[in-house]
């Protein structure tokens, strides 16, 4: 059995400044570009993130939560982005990310597990695939290892699939001491099955050993982290983080700003740590639906439809750019009279992007990642 150490699931990471929750999936494939969906679980108020200040209706609709939104970084007579995300924009001055608006998966109902099964597996109804999207992806990139590592407890709905990934998982407890790795590897040597596993486990481990797990609780430390296990020519190639902290029922001014500062704080550090890489590279930020645009009355929003999503990378075509056939948030111009309405697909947009990044025909990617996506 062979373990590929670019195969990764990494769990545990969590805390101030970001809720990572941690899991973070790395997958191999024989290229250098480089692929991290960052999902916002928990459904993330795009209104909130990237605000459409410059519609009529914005301020009355927010009300006492408008503040924030209203002195963010304006970048354009339409939309204002959150004051938190300072290196986001900063990105997009540079034309190195690009940031899409009422965006949705084709999913309605409105329940955060079915709206990230739909998010993750593209199916025409939740659960009704078994295999998800970024697997799907792997399928057409040239083939590397195909053998897994697992040390995590679970793989994400949209890396299960035909192609094996597996999982590491850094540990809580304290590390053993050197002559006791020594003696385990010499009891393993001559073990045809044991050895590779104890070989690649450990290589995995020096690989991510710059960074302290119980220090891995901010954007900072995950980004490191992530970069560590993807910027080196035998890295992982593919990979998924998983954030929580989105679902802002109550007192959202506050807690949405603490976890997008994080998430700022992830993507900057990848930009740096990533090197020459960070040109090869394309970051995909998005939730499994939005939140309602008027407020609640504990100064928070409940679970609506479209949302916000955003690119970042060194070599991304459309950068500094704001993509959005905006319906409006008058009465008469809300989903079902309470949500901003959808006017653009998830899957459109991710078939645009990962065609453009990695070259490949726009129409195959969609047969082949996306195949419940119409033409």
């Amino acid at each position: 059995m062979i373990i590929n150490r670019r195969h990764l699931i990494l769990s545990g990471l969590s805390g101030a400044g970001i809720a990572l929750a941690p899991r973070i999936a790395l997958a191999a494939a024989e290229t250098d570009r480089r692929f991290i969906f960052i999902i916002q679980r928990g459904a993330a108020d795009g209104l909130a993130i990237l605000a459409p200040t410059g519609d009529p209706a914005f301020a009355g609709a927010r009300g006492e939560i408008a503040n924030g939104a209203i002195n963010g970084i304006k970048l354009d007579g339409l939309f204002t982005l959150h004051p938190q995300l300072t290196a986001s924009a900063r990105l997009f001055g540079q034309k190195q990310a690009t940031f899409y608006h009422a965006i949705a998966s084709g999913y309605r109902e409105r329940s955060h597990f079915d709206g990230q099964n739909m998010l993750e597996t593209a199916g025409i109804r939740p659960y009704g695939r078994d295999d998800g999207w970024m697997n799907r992806l792997l399928t057409l990139l040239p083939k590397g290892e195909s053998k897994a590592l697992a040390m995590a407890n679970a793989i994400p709905p949209a890396l299960r699939g035909p192609i094996s990934v597996g999982s590491y998982a850094p540990s809580r407890l304290p590390d053993a001491d050197s002559a006791l790795m020594e003696r385990v590897a010499m009891l393993y040597a001559e073990d045809p099955q044991l050895a590779p596993l104890w070989q690649s486990a450990t290589q995995t481990e020096a690989m991510a050993g710059s960074i302290d797990p119980g220090n891995g609780r901010g954007g900072v430390a995950a980004g490191k982290l992530v970069a560590s296990l993807m910027a080196g020519a035998d890295g992982a190639r593919v990979a998924m983080v998983e954030t929580t902290g989105w679902d802002t029922h109550f007192n959202q001014e506050g807690r949405l700003g603490t976890v997008l500062k994080g998430v700022d704080e992830m993507i900057d550090t990848l930009r740096v740590e990533m090197g020459p890489a960070w040109t090869k590279t394309l970051i995909l930020v998005a939730t499994e639906f939005g939140r309602t645009v008027h407020v609640n009355g504990t100064r928070g929003t409940d679970h609506g439809t479209a949302s916000a999503a955003m690119l970042f990378g060194g070599g991304l075509a459309n950068g500094g750019k704001i993509i959005a056939d905006w319906p409006g948030l008058g009465a008469s111009q809300l989903y079902e009279g309470r949500d901003l309405k959808p006017t653009m697909r998830f899957e459109a947009m991710v078939i645009a992007a990962l065609s453009s990044h990695y070259g490949i025909d726009p129409e195959k990617l969609r047969r082949t990642v996306f195949p419940d996506f119409p033409t």
